[in-house]
């Protein structure tokens, strides 16, 4: 075999490596939507079960993560990817740690949920954690296409969508007070809704890191800590000097 062909069969099965971490990353990006989902589920309507699933998904979820970035440590020592190749596995480092992350916050909001509620948790506030839930659920489902396809515009309107959930958190975190100054002895429940909201906030932050990662893997910019408006500038520069 001359070495051209040497050459492409390398680069042929190189290209399926990375392909096979991406693949892997999607799967694991899925389990973790439906984590979110069942999490926020249980939180609002008080479904024991769903709860349980999520707690026990999470050992599935941890372990995938781990066989992904054991996958970028050997593609790394074995094929020292460079340019967009080295982005791709960096990218895919850096987002299976943040979907761990949410995986985590998750099963905290599950556990959450176990707590006795009622009571204090009115429907009002049921509807808005049912909300919030549905905007970082989408945020999540966005950034997981923006990675499939590297798609910056998807990753740009998953960063936007942060300041919807932002919003709907500080209303819930303001009817939460009101309701514990109105009722003392209802607030360690309270503190619990408080943190369970807090958690799926996170979640939707560890959403827009996904979303910068993506727009360094596209274009090679490090948004990371970034306002909104400045990762805009910065990606209207790029496309104006191209």
């Amino acid at each position: 075999m001359d070495k051209l062909h040497i050459g492409q069969h390398i680069s042929r099965q190189f290209n399926e490596e990375l392909e096979e971490v991406r693949s892997k990353v999607l799967l694991m990006g899925g389990m973790v939507e439906e984590q979110l989902a069942h999490a926020v589920k249980a939180l609002v309507s008080g479904k024991a079960s769903l709860a349980r699933e999520v707690i026990e998904s999470d050992a599935r979820v941890n372990s995938l993560e781990v066989e992904i970035d054991e996958e970028c440590t050997r593609i790394v020592a074995r094929r020292q990817p460079a340019a967009t190749d080295l982005r791709l596995v960096m990218t895919v480092i850096k987002t299976i740690n943040d979907l761990e992350r949410i995986g985590d916050e998750a099963k905290r909001v599950a556990r959450m949920s176990q707590e006795e509620l009622d009571g204090v948790l009115s429907d009002q506030v049921r509807a808005e954690l049912s909300h919030m839930g549905e905007l970082v659920r989408d945020m999540l489902h966005k950034v997981l296409n923006a990675f499939a396809r590297t798609d910056v515009d998807a990753a740009v309107e998953a960063v936007k969508a942060d300041k919807a959930v932002d919003r709907k958190y500080k209303g819930i975190i303001k009817q939460l007070i009101e309701h514990m100054s109105n009722d003392p002895e209802a607030v360690p429940t309270v503190i619990n809704i408080l943190w369970a909201a807090r958690s799926i906030e996170r979640m939707g932050d560890r959403c827009q890191n996904i979303a910068e990662y993506v727009i360094y893997l596209a274009l090679g910019m490090d948004v990371r800590h970034t306002s909104l408006d400045d990762i805009l500038a910065e990606i209207e520069a790029q496309s104006t000097a191209e």
